[in-house]
């Protein structure tokens, strides 16, 4: 049998007989196979076992699919629930001492006290350090990429896509267009023209894998694929000004794409990405604190009463 082919070409038709068809699905495939038997030679020219056969089959390849998309439809529910369950904790934690990174030969020594330096609590110390930060980088937008002044582009893990206006005031035609992908350099323009666009890239592409086209004459449109699938690119080209990558929010969506093995440390880097901008400890540092933790459960006979953790 062919591999399955999802299509929505007949959805209206099929909704309507499912809709008047009485018990159901039953009803509905009663309605299916009566066709069958009145108006074609199904039953006439198959014999009994190859039409269970290919029935079964059939019915085999779609329950598989309707499991697969039900699998997605699950992990993009419980990466929603995490999300709100974190704002949830933040909310709680907001008065809770906070943790600071604890290095392994702070506990070596049983003998003596363990002492930690407050950090300074000041919001506005650390709105000025944000403030520090985000010099010189222009806004992200929604598509995790930055809207400059002749163009904008946008980003997942796996690709780039950039849309150039062509700013003419006559139809452009693709012949016109110029654009060169290589390695790691990407030059876009029009025939006769400054180019758009040359430099060198933020990170390396596969060219062969890379497209382009020219919407309505209008808009030049490219689409670049990673050669690094596994990180979040800071700007298009060298030149360009940088956004804040700890901005960055992947679509829950694409994680259903990825394979077994980089999934989980996707999953891990977006989670210590939100930790880190609500202020909250990630992982590794969670992993370190329960150490910590674990080791002064094994020692109540050290004195800890003098040990501040923010």
């Amino acid at each position: 049998m062919d591999d399955v082919v999802v299509t929505d070409k007949y959805d209206a038709l099929l909704l309507n007989i499912a809709q008047d068809a009485a018990a159901g699905v039953g009803g509905f495939l009663d309605a299916i196979f009566s066709f069958l038997a009145r108006k074609t030679d199904f039953y006439s020219n198959s014999n009994e076992k190859a039409l269970e056969s290919m029935l079964l089959e059939v019915c085999r390849r779609y329950r598989k699919l309707s499991f697969e998309s039900q699998k997605q439809v699950e992990a993009a529910k419980k990466l929603k629930e995490r999300e709100i369950r974190l704002k949830r904790e933040q909310l709680n934690e907001d008065n809770e001492p906070k943790i600071i990174e604890v290095e392994d030969d702070v506990v070596a020594d049983e003998g003596k006290d363990v002492v930690t330096e407050l950090p300074p609590d000041s919001n506005d110390e650390k709105e000025k350090e944000n403030e520090k930060e985000e010099e010189g980088k222009v806004k992200i937008n929604d598509g995790n990429g930055a809207n400059l002044e002749n163009y904008s582009w946008t980003q997942t893990l796996k690709e780039v896509e950039v849309r150039i206006p062509t700013k003419m005031k006559v139809a452009v035609k693709a012949r016109d267009v110029i654009v060169e992908f290589s390695n790691q350099h990407l030059k876009v323009g029009i025939r006769g023209q400054t180019p758009i666009i040359d430099g060198e890239l933020h990170g390396k592409i596969r060219p062969d894998d890379c497209t382009w086209m020219l919407d309505d004459s209008k808009l030049i449109i490219l689409n670049l694929e990673k050669s690094d699938q596994m990180s979040w690119w800071s700007r298009l080209v060298t030149t360009d000004p940088e956004i804040d990558t700890k901005k960055v929010v992947p679509e829950n969506s694409k994680l259903a794409d990825l394979d077994n093995e980089t999934r989980p440390l996707v999953e891990k880097m977006m989670y210590d990405d939100r930790q880190r901008r609500m202020g909250l400890p990630t992982s590794d540092d969670q992993k370190k604190h329960d150490i910590l933790k674990k080791f002064m459960q094994q020692h109540p006979e050290m004195d800890f009463s003098k040990a501040k953790f923010c």
